[in-house]
């Protein structure tokens, strides 16, 4: 791959569209991506902890801030390693610095309510209906079925930016080819990923087929994104898939790095996890644990849990520069397969991170007892709004046909119908709903359609 087409600032859907001199295109990426509403709904949307009291616990938004933070410093870190060594220009690590901003700010936009756990009940509701087969559930091509049996979060982000966000099926937010490369974490379909297999990945030898990442309906507007950056392209039958963008590694790593760290933070916050445990930790990762951080009287526990977040954080990043230098022929060439937080020399450590969430944090009861509550949440509303998609369908998708009462859902719920003409496009339409919850909001729907 070449860092001259990688970084592309060419806009989605605007060829016309031309630099500013005293602002770039990728800062105005940023800005466009942080104004929007769907950024904005990521304030009352899960993180770890779903619908908190508690203030100092990270929801969705601020968890991408801090994740566009961190990048930025591995990105500036990575591209002035790039520069010394001549694979690209001075003043491009700026560039790099602000194309990794923009997409970490976007990585989680296309999140559901209730987190990961939304995510599989939304599959879930979609898998049940298919089962049935009614209306325009059994209308729909059978090979875009896994799309939503297998709701993604990473590719519904994909069509808000590059759809459904400000110049709607235009483009979207006519973000930079780059940023939108950047933010590919799985460049391929629900169907080639199918064809691919599920362990297709670990046999192939790439982690970026793990799941898929774009949708049907978004599938032609990535294959420009992808010829413009000279993404390497692999076909499988009538089916084709890219090699990541060399960026996604770090958007991806600052992403690992700030939710394991602060999952650890929040745990500490909530006491589902004891401070010594925390410390001991953070400790470990920050290199600390044969010289501890001197305890001072005055300074709180958290103050010392803040402490020690703040210097693991600063040595994760140097150990996810290093490897990103050490594997840079892998990544460039399309054939690295594992996550930089994996592959520096604090993989270890991180791997006891997850070990210790997945025990002890994941697994609180009251995280779990709000999960359940939250797959109920979203199977209400699912169920409550179906109706008005199945008889759109079955009245020529005439919005003006609907019934008194599904014309008041419609009214009530601020529905979009306006491309609901097929099957794909509603179902398309009811995820856009839902996943654009945020956890409060699912909650008093779901309310309305019990009656209570």
């Amino acid at each position: 791959m070449d860092w001259t087409k990688l970084l592309s600032n060419e806009r989605l859907c605007d060829r016309t569209y031309s630099e500013q001199s005293n602002r770039s295109i990728f800062t105005q990426d940023y800005d466009r991506i942080v104004f929007s509403q769907p950024f904005r709904r990521l304030a009352n949307k899960t993180q770890v902890q779903p619908l908190y009291e508690h203030d100092h616990v990270h929801h969705r938004l601020i968890h991408s801030i801090e994740v566009g933070s961190v990048g930025r410093s591995l990105a500036m870190a990575i591209g002035q390693w790039l520069v010394a060594q001549g694979h690209i220009a001075a003043g491009e690590e700026n560039s790099l610095a602000n194309i990794v901003q923009a997409a970490c700010a976007a990585h989680d936009i296309g999140n559901p309510p209730f987190g990961h756990s939304g995510e599989a009940s939304i599959g879930a509701w979609f898998a049940r209906a298919f089962e049935e087969g009614r209306g325009v559930f059994g209308d729909l091509d059978p090979a875009l079925q896994d799309e939503f049996r297998q709701f993604e979060g990473n590719a519904q982000g994909f069509r808000i930016i590059a759809r459904t966000e400000m110049y709607r099926n235009d483009g979207g937010m006519r973000l930079s080819k780059a940023v939108l490369g950047a933010f590919m974490k799985y460049p391929l379909s629900a169907a080639t990923k199918t064809a691919l297999g599920e362990e297709s990945y670990h046999a192939d030898g790439y982690f970026g087929a793990k799941k898929f990442g774009i949708f049907h309906s978004e599938l032609r507007l990535f294959a420009e994104v992808a010829a413009s950056l000279g993404l390497p392209q692999i076909e499988i039958g009538p089916n084709q898939w890219w090699r990541r963008h060399p960026l996604v590694y770090v958007v991806e790593a600052a992403d690992d790095i700030c939710y394991n760290i602060v999952d650890l933070e929040d745990a500490f916050t909530t006491g589902e996890l004891p401070f010594e445990v925390v410390r001991d930790t953070l400790l470990r990762l920050a290199g600390r644990e044969d010289r501890p951080v001197q305890s001072r009287p005055s300074r709180l526990p958290a103050e010392e849990i803040a402490l020690l977040r703040a210097m693991s954080i600063g040595r994760a990043i140097e150990s996810c520069v290093e490897a990103f230098k050490a594997h840079y022929s892998a990544i460039m060439e399309g054939r690295f397969s594992h996550a930089l937080v994996e592959a520096g020399h604090l993989g270890a450590q991180f791997s006891a991170i997850r070990d210790l969430a997945k025990t002890r944090i994941f697994t609180a009861p009251r995280k779990t007892e709000l999960e359940v509550s939250g797959y109920r949440v979203i199977a209400n509303v699912l169920d409550g709004i179906a109706p008005i998609y199945q008889q759109l369908g079955a009245r020529g998708w005439q919005a003006e046909a609907l019934d008194t009462h599904a014309a008041q859902i419609v009214r009530v719920l601020g529905l979009d119908l306006r491309d609901v003409t097929s099957a794909e496009t509603a179902l398309h339409a009811m995820g856009d709903f839902v996943s654009g919850m945020t956890d409060r909001y699912a909650l008093r729907i779901s309310r309305m359609f019990s009656g209570i």
